[in-house]
């Protein structure tokens, strides 16, 4: 709106010409108001971080929660036929939800920040404060409408769209599960939701691989990153991801999932943050992950002055802060906490199924051999003398070799009632046991450190993998077998491929969601170290097992010829469990063919 000046009016021919004067610096200033109100509104008007979404429902219940940038007055949820019943929500602040120079964050309708797109120009405490209700009335197989609403502390309130809930499905229930992992705020991920709920529906279930966000302390990567695809807006349809081809740009706006079915995560390296600090940037702490055994040593080398007074919460404080920590994956999730790990594995009964979800997963390092190079398979030089700079390889955060308490839970759980009735055994986890990506190798197994020296006396500190002691092959694979499992769920490598063993056993890796990192077949080798004593594999699966082809639709090489799998930056591809049927689906859609239908490529039974 363009306000002319004064001396585009024509004289009056009444009052006084210093009268329009006033009255026109009246119209600009009314303007100007209205214009600021506007963008203050925009800006600073109360919202919602994200919808509500559902987590842990029971035969009778059910968890509500969503998220705010305010600790509010009250926070409710309203539900029944007619929304007449009403229940109040518990509230928590995030701990160590933080932005960096690297964050890109959207206030509002406003994207604001830096030059760069950056708001942030150090690391940042970011409050944020996390609502939950829990809906304790209900009746098996029946849905009914909720909203949530939250009032600010000055009165002023936000109220949710409705959605539906339920308690957890009755036995016999056909229920549509949605199969996913490692979106990562990679680009594809809208577009993968989007299809899902175009072609299948509203499923009643998300099982969720891991590597949820990138860097899992980056607030904006699960609430408002500003590239429009951060975690939470991809699976509740409020992102926006465009993607261009050919002059034509396609936004993708994800899926209205969560609000109305029940995600279930998994523990991925991309939910573990290392040592904590306010100063040094979120990434670095991302791969600062120190093991909890070295930092333990460390502690006992200065524990007069770290703890002059030998209080077990100083001790064990100091040990989260300079180990690793999953803090921030397990304040946003409610999960079951009577396994030993507490959230970080555990087991539950949906439907038909049982879902048994472990704690897979290791410190993932770079492959290279410079001697500047802090990797899975070296230390830098520059670290030799240092090992409090040391990346100490692929190291493993939960033990899961026999004999760990992860194990022995494993084991009980396997021989539980419920496990052993439920029509389909299911387990999930996140590092792959059977895999052509680059994450397959090398071993699934506690680094051995080799101190090597060269003729002219040179130190190189390097890491060995024995195949042997794969923790996955040796110990869980053998264990799930003999227990019956159906299906093993993975992700990590960003692909799409499957196994089956001899005695039946489903092997599916169904991460190509939202960018990946290729399969190693053919020509393409992984990069392998060598003068290494272990054995490591440049092509194929390193565990035998040979690739399933997609049995209705695979895709084509350059030579026209099948491939077992889909590692793709434009074809990105989902799978749903059909409990129903009995059956695994998966598709793929091409992001840069906007018009393309999505196709069905694969299908296998697992009764």
């Amino acid at each position: 709106m363009l306000i002319p000046a004064p001396e585009a009016f024509p004289p009056p021919s009444g009052p006084p010409r210093h009268l329009w004067a006033i009255v026109s610096l009246f119209l600009v200033a009314t303007f100007v108001a209205l214009f600021c109100n506007t963008i203050i509104t925009m800006t600073f008007a109360p919202r919602l971080l994200t919808d509500p979404f559902l987590q842990l429902p029971t035969p009778t219940s059910v968890r509500v929660v969503w998220f705010t940038e305010f600790p509010g007055a009250q926070h409710t949820v309203q539900y029944g036929s007619d929304l007449e019943k009403i229940v109040g929500a518990t509230t928590i602040k995030l701990s160590r939800t933080r932005e960096d120079a690297q964050s890109q964050i959207n206030l509002g309708m406003l994207a604001v920040g830096n030059p760069d797109g950056t708001l942030y120009q150090q690391t940042t405490e970011r409050e944020i404060w996390r609502h939950e209700a829990e809906i304790t009335d209900l009746t098996p197989g029946k849905r009914l409408p909720y909203r949530v609403t939250s009032v600010r502390e000055d009165g002023l309130s936000v109220t949710s769209e409705t959605f539906s809930l339920a308690p957890t499905p009755l036995p016999g229930t056909a229920l549509k599960i949605l199969l996913t992992s490692d979106h990562q705020v990679k680009p594809m991920v809208a577009p993968n939701l989007q299809k899902v709920v175009e072609t299948v529906g509203q499923v009643d279930a998300v099982f969720h691989a891991g590597d949820l966000a990138n860097i899992p302390d980056r607030a904006s990567e699960w609430f408002d990153d500003k590239r429009g695809g951060a975690f939470f807006p991809c699976l509740q349809g409020r992102a926006r991801v465009a993607i261009e081809q050919n002059g034509i740009t396609t936004t993708y706006h994800g899926g209205q999932i969560i609000q109305n079915a029940p995600i279930f995560p998994t523990l991925g390296n991309h939910e573990v943050m290392g040592r904590f600090s306010m100063t040094a940037p979120l990434n670095d702490q991302f791969a600062d992950a120190f093991p909890l055994q070295r930092a333990e040593a460390i502690y006992q080398e200065k524990a007069q002055e770290i703890n002059p007074d030998n209080q077990p919460f100083v001790r064990e404080s100091w040990l989260h802060n300079n180990s690793f920590n999953a803090d921030t994956y397990e304040e946003i999730f409610s999960l079951p906490t009577d396994s030993p790990g507490g959230k970080k594995y555990y087991a539950v009964s949906f439907g038909d199924l049982r879902l048994v979800v472990l704690e897979i997963t290791n410190m993932w390092r770079p492959h290279g051999l410079s001697d500047k190079t802090k990797g899975k398979y070296r230390e830098p030089d520059y670290a030799l003398n240092k090992p409090e700079m040391w990346g100490w390889g692929q190291h493993i955060f939960e033990p899961i070799s026999q004999g760990s308490e992860q194990y022995r839970w494993l084991q009980q759980e396997l021989n539980s009632p419920e496990f052993q009735q439920a029509k389909y055994k299911i387990v999930m986890f996140h590092h792959p046991p059977h895999s052509l990506g680059e994450n397959s190798m090398p071993a699934y197994t506690n680094p051995v450190q080799r101190l090597e020296q060269d003729a002219t006396g040179r130190i190189t500190i390097r890491y060995e993998y024995p195949k042997a002691q794969d923790y996955i092959i040796r110990d869980v694979v053998p264990l799930l077998e003999a227990a019956g499992v159906q299906l093993v769920y993975y992700g990590h490598s960003h692909l799409w491929n499957r196994f089956i063993s001899p005695s039946g056993m489903h092997f599916l890796e169904s991460s190509n969601v939202g960018n990946t990192y290729h399969a190693y077949v053919g020509k393409r080798r992984r990069p392998v170290p060598h003068g290494y004593q272990e054995e490591y594999t440049a092509t194929g699966n390193p565990n035998s097992l040979p690739p399933v082809l997609p049995n209705i639709a695979p895709l084509l090489d350059e030579q026209g010829e099948p491939m077992p799998y889909i590692a793709s930056n434009q074809i990105t591809a989902f799978s749903i469990l059909d409990t129903g049927a009995g059956t695994v689906s998966s598709y793929y859609y091409d992001t840069l063919q906007p018009n393309s239908s999505v196709v069905k490529f694969d299908e296998f039974m697992i009764k």
